[in-house]
């Protein structure tokens, strides 16, 4: 019998659709959990009202849906930078971060929020790519006690060359998330972003098993799955044999297909590679 994998679903496929219509679409598609970015919302965590956040959380809940986190922290508001030698700016931004943990905790329990961003995080203002990867260590740091209290995990995601030169690999991210030791901050894999990793990606998978608690499945050219030819049975046979319980959740970056057919022809690909698995 297949591993049963919970599959999700990033809302900003979806547009400028109201939250109830994306949350009703991505539930029709066959999907358990809804994976939101938070500039969908509001332009910052603050000006989502506590009723917002219990209207939005319940939605999710009456559609049957899990609330599984956010992502694209950093996007808004504009000029946000988390690694910056602008000792004012970098704290205005990890106080940023503070209030998506509390937004984040209050759309649901057990969420996780993938921390990417690459332009808010790459290394700026003369410093380093060493000084800008110690200063976002160190902001990790200072916010997980923080996460652990509201029940989030903050995931640290590797980001390809291109991207950013802050965090490039998963190995380097297990690094990090090893010296920081707290049970809020731990890694994902992405599957777009792993495009500059040396080893096969199920070989990543094995070896960092332990720090990973969450998937995002997309093409390698950041399309949605079966678009471009990613195998996607070696990735998700070393998910399944280690007995995976996190959420696999598409993040695609082309929205041109519109958000219905990204959300069937993604999960109908998937399956029909999880069917097929050992």
């Amino acid at each position: 019998m297949p591993h049963a994998f919970r599959h999700s679903m990033c809302n900003e496929a979806f547009g400028k659709r109201p939250f109830a219509e994306t949350v009703k679409a991505i539930r029709r598609a066959g999907y358990d959990g809804i994976e939101i970015a938070p500039f969908t919302l509001a332009e910052s965590p603050e000006c989502v009202s506590a009723a917002q956040r219990r209207e939005y959380r319940d939605t999710i809940v009456s559609e049957g849906l899990g609330f599984v986190g956010l992502h694209w922290l950093m996007v808004s508001p504009p000029g946000l930078h988390v690694t910056t030698p602008d000792a004012a700016l970098r704290q205005r931004s990890w106080d940023h971060v503070r209030r998506l943990i509390d937004l984040c905790a209050d759309l649901g329990p057990g969420g996780a929020m993938v921390f990417g961003s690459p332009q808010q995080r790459s290394a700026s203002g003369g410093l380093s790519r060493e000084e800008a990867t110690r200063n976002l260590s160190d902001g990790l740091a200072a916010v997980a006690p923080q996460a652990e209290s509201r029940g989030v995990s903050i995931l640290l995601e590797a980001l390809p060359i291109g991207q950013s030169d802050v965090v490039q690999s998963l190995g380097e991210a297990v690094e990090i998330v090893r010296r920081i030791a707290s049970p809020a901050i731990r890694t994902m894999f992405d599957v777009h972003n792993a495009v500059d990793e040396r080893e096969p990606h199920a070989e990543l998978i094995d070896r960092h098993f332990d720090w990973i608690r969450h998937v995002h499945v997309n093409e390698l050219d950041g399309r949605h799955c079966g678009t471009d030819g990613y195998d996607f049975a070696p990735l998700l046979e070393a998910l399944a044999r280690r007995g995976y319980r996190g959420w696999i959740s598409l993040e695609a970056f082309d929205f041109a297909a519109g958000g219905e057919r990204i959300a069937a022809e993604s999960l109908g690909h998937l399956k029909s590679v999880i069917a097929k698995l050992s």
